[in-house]
């Protein structure tokens, strides 16, 4: 019994730092996921107040990792947060955060790109669309290798008014580090507007922008020809750029969210009198006449944009 009773009243400092927890079960950064561990509570405070006011907000973490943000938005006096943790090595250093604040933190072992959190929250926290947005708020430390296809799966979901956004214009604090010895933490914070500033279908908005950041380095009318077979690209891409009064000379990364507007109201009215043109896939094409001109700069080169 006294063995017993020993193990069961035993327990590790309730709120250990960061390092101990690195220490205690073995922790490595794993670069091929192009993960990086925040130590410096001091920084992770000053990423949590990007979010604003959270007391007795709900939260919702995305790869809290050893839990460093994690710790600072439960010092921020949240109602209730919400982790979701892929990686299992995590697991048993967040439980201890856990158990550090009965009540407050949540963890899910999951994917954050399946994971439905539109049924995590109480209903009496969502708002209509034009109400001030609700009190949820997501908050994560994105990984390189992560954060690309989450944005993009976050912004259809605003789009839809879906996923986090059946709460209403749920907010956004997101970091995003470079991957470099030293790291470098970039905080984003994002609203949802309103009424979208370009208004016409998600699935038509990411065809164009990807298309005109296929050639990032080029004019825009490189990437932008991609929208169209071969045999009418050149004829196209003119008429496209002409109507959306945008300088064929403009590099992707020089293009406003006006012009990006503009090609896309375009591009939607070059499609609805062909009904064959939005289906088209230049890759699919280039398979087909094995092609190699048509292929995407070299991603290494890209990424050292």
């Amino acid at each position: 019994m006294a063995t017993s009773r020993a193990l069961t009243t035993f327990r590790l400092p309730p709120l250990p730092t960061i390092r101990e927890i690195i220490k205690l079960f073995r922790l490595q950064a794993v670069k091929q996921l192009s993960q990086n561990f925040l130590l410096d509570l001091r920084l992770t405070d000053k990423i949590v107040r990007k979010a604003g006011n959270l007391t007795n907000a709900y939260v919702y973490e995305v790869g809290p990792g050893p839990g460093g943000i994690t710790r600072s938005i439960l010092n921020a006096s949240v109602a209730e947060l919400l982790v979701v943790e892929k990686d299992s090595r995590f697991i048993p250093g967040l439980q201890m955060l856990s158990d550090a604040a009965p009540g407050k933190l949540r963890i899910v072992h999951g994917d954050v790109l399946t994971f439905k959190v539109e049924r995590a929250f109480p209903e009496s926290l969502k708002r209509q669309w034009e109400d001030d947005p609700p009190n949820v708020h997501i908050i994560g430390n994105l990984p390189f290798s992560v954060s690309t296809p989450l944005i993009i799966k976050w912004l259809k979901n605003v789009s839809q008014k879906d996923g986090p956004f059946a709460y209403g214009r749920t907010q956004m604090t997101l970091t995003f580090q470079q991957e470099v010895a030293e790291v470098d933490v970039g905080v984003v914070h994002f609203t949802p507007l309103v009424r979208p500033a370009i208004r016409q279908p998600f699935e038509l908005v990411e065809k164009v922008v990807q298309s005109a950041f296929h050639f990032r380095r080029k004019y825009c009318h490189r990437g932008l020809g991609m929208l169209f077979p071969e045999a009418q690209r050149l004829e196209s891409t003119g008429k496209l750029l002409q109507g959306a009064e945008v300088d064929p000379t403009l590099r992707p990364t020089q293009l406003s969210v006006s012009h990006f507007g503009s090609l896309c109201d375009v591009y939607r009215k070059m499609c609805d009198e062909d009904p064959h043109l939005f289906a088209y896939n230049f890759r699919e094409e280039c398979k087909r006449t094995k092609c190699k001109s048509q292929e995407p700069e070299d991603d290494r080169e890209i990424s050292r944009l």
